[in-house]
């Protein structure tokens, strides 16, 4: 029994030390063939800066649909649209923050 108890311990606190852009980012798009990375990419060619990219992000997880997705119409074809987001807008802030700072390539252009 306490074994039991330590082991759901443990698990738990493993969630719990992960951030909230791998809590609900990298848990669901780790199913999909496109990494993350790639998708920062499409909408880095489109928005073409960090305040655009993340204003059409934010819009894009708050209202999800085909007509304003960055992705390739065959890609929403097999895997859909995602469910508009339930988390507070906190939260996708930091989400935009943490996923900007970990792709974005102008710092690492030599």
């Amino acid at each position: 029994m306490v074994k039991i108890i330590i082991f759901l311990l443990l698990l738990s606190s493993a969630s719990f030390s992960k951030n909230v852009y791998e809590r609900h980012c990298v848990e669901c798009h780790k199913k999909l063939p496109t990494t993350l990375q790639r998708i920062f990419m499409r909408y880095l060619l489109v928005y073409s800066g960090e305040k655009n990219m993340k204003a059409g992000l934010r819009h894009y997880l708050r209202h999800p649909s085909k007509e304003i997705s960055v992705m390739y119409p065959l890609f929403i074809d097999n895997y859909g649209i995602k469910s508009p987001t339930r988390l507070t807008k906190s939260e996708l802030n930091e989400i935009l923050n943490i996923y900007w700072n970990k792709f974005k390539v102008f710092q690492k252009l030599k």
